[in-house]
């Protein structure tokens, strides 16, 4: 039988899946970021390059309380800034003298990378690392292969010496400006380098496994796709995007230019290149990515990172946040208050997660950790419903699909019944790995999923609701 366009069309989209990688990446949800380094110390987001190595020398470092209020928040692994746009190096780089090594902090014998990666294995996290492309201290900076080559060789020294790497995080910085100096990045050669050296990293950003979401505000979209055009893997496109200058006012700013990414109208004229690549949404705890003194009073509070994690890792999305470390080398005082809510709040909301007995309109319904369904085919309206055995009270409700087959949920409706009356609680488009659904405070003795748009029949790996406070 002849397939029509929009059956082929449907069929390429649902052809799309994760890599083994991807989906370990996705369940981890959210994870720590830590700018620290030369910038600490000076009080810049930006250093200058050529800073003197003695600078950096922080007091009172200590990474494992770094990682007692990351795990403390929820956090699941944690990625450093093992070089900044400044060029100075976390570890005793052979290829540089601009390092850790010149510095008297741990009288010249420190590496703070295997100290922080050490600290995460502790405290059980996983551990990534970012490596700038631009540096401002590097004479071969500018030069091309001369360079590319300098950048591998540090590359190369992260991923084969501190253990097993998560996640590599590239951006695309590159903000000498019109008259300085310019590099043009190989990428395919640093990709390569990943790959072989760290098979199970994802890489991030300017990379291919990992989607960028285009602010630093922490802004999700209303449904944030996961198959989308393969042409938003450009590197160099997603650096044209990035931040090209020091100022505070790009942390937060939202840009919505693109708000729809994978569509069935989004994706009209792309079907024959779509890709996996999920979506990642990075903010930090303060204005700075870096830390300063003067931002004390203004870190973010827990239930505002509440709100950040519910619509990241709610919105088929993982949530990156940034807690820079101060220059003594502690979590600052506000952070770690803001964090403990955030993790007191993650724990209450896990706490309160009901899945009830689960049935459906077709198909079988497999109870364990989670819900695990696959609708029949022929089910026009698949509905999961979820019988919580008594009235009760509930906030929110939860639904996830088992992406490993692919993302095929486009929009479905949520009702309540109480006794014989139905209630309307909301609807929400795309699912993906995760989808969390605020809904007016509402006593019902059961749920219903009902899905109303979908690519292919609904594979759903788990539905909850969330019972009210």
């Amino acid at each position: 039988m002849v397939q029509t366009s929009e059956e082929q069309g449907l069929n390429a989209m649902l052809a799309v899946r994760p890599t083994p990688r991807q989906l370990a990446w996705q369940q981890l949800g959210m994870y720590a970021f830590l700018h620290f380094g030369m910038s600490t110390m000076t009080d810049r987001e930006w250093g200058l390059g050529h800073e003197d190595p003695t600078l950096f020398d922080p007091d009172d470092l200590d990474a494992d309380e770094w990682m007692k209020a990351l795990a403390g928040a929820g956090m699941r692994g944690v990625i450093l800034t093992a070089k900044h746009h400044d060029g100075f190096c976390l570890w005793p780089s052979r290829l540089t003298s601009h390092t850790v090594a010149s510095s008297s902090w741990r009288g010249g014998r420190g590496d703070l990378v295997a100290e922080v990666a050490d600290a995460a294995r502790r405290a059980g996290l996983r551990f990534g690392v970012y490596l700038s492309p631009w540096d401002r201290t590097e004479p071969s900076y500018g030069s091309g292969t001369g360079y590319d080559d300098f950048y591998v060789g540090q590359l190369t020294e992260l991923l084969t010496g501190y253990g097993e790497i998560f996640e590599v995080w590239l951006d695309g910085a590159n903000g000498e400006g019109e008259n300085g100096r310019r590099q043009l990045y190989d990428w395919d050669r640093y990709y390569q380098v990943v790959r072989e050296l760290q098979p199970g990293a994802v890489i991030a950003v300017c990379g291919p496994d990992v989607r960028w979401c285009g602010n630093e505000a922490g802004h999700t979209r209303a449904d944030e796709w996961s198959v989308v055009p393969g042409s938003l893997r450009d590197a160099e496109r997603i650096a044209s995007r990035s931040q090209t200058v020091d100022d505070g006012d790009f942390a937060r700013r939202v840009t919505s230019d693109e708000e729809d990414l994978g569509s069935r109208a989004a994706l009209a004229g792309h079907l024959d290149h779509l890709v996996w690549y999920p979506s990642e949404v990075n903010t930090s705890i303060r204005p700075g990515w870096f830390h300063h003194p003067s931002e004390d009073d203004r870190v973010r509070d827990a239930d505002e990172l509440f709100s950040l994690y519910r619509g990241s890792v709610g919105g088929n999305a993982s949530f990156l946040l940034n807690v820079p470390p101060d220059r003594h080398g502690r979590i600052g005082a506000p952070d770690r208050e803001a964090l403990a809510g955030l993790g007191e709040r993650i724990a209450s909301f896990q706490a309160r997660t009901v899945r009830g007995r689960a049935s459906a309109s077709s198909g079988a319904v497999t109870p364990g950790e989670g819900v695990l369904w696959r609708a029949d085919a022929s089910d026009l309206r698949p509905t999961l419903t979820l019988d919580l055995g008594a009235p009760t009270w509930i906030e929110a409700v939860e639904i996830g699909e088992a992406i490993a087959e692919g993302q095929r949920i486009e929009r479905v409706v949520v009702t309540g019944r109480r006794g014989g009356e139905t209630i309307d609680l909301g609807e929400t488009g795309c699912v993906g790995n995760r989808r969390i659904l605020d809904v007016e405070p509402a006593k019902v003795d059961a749920v219903e999923f009902t899905v109303t748009g979908m690519r292919g029949a609904p594979l759903i790996a788990d539905a909850a609701v969330i019972t009210a406070l």
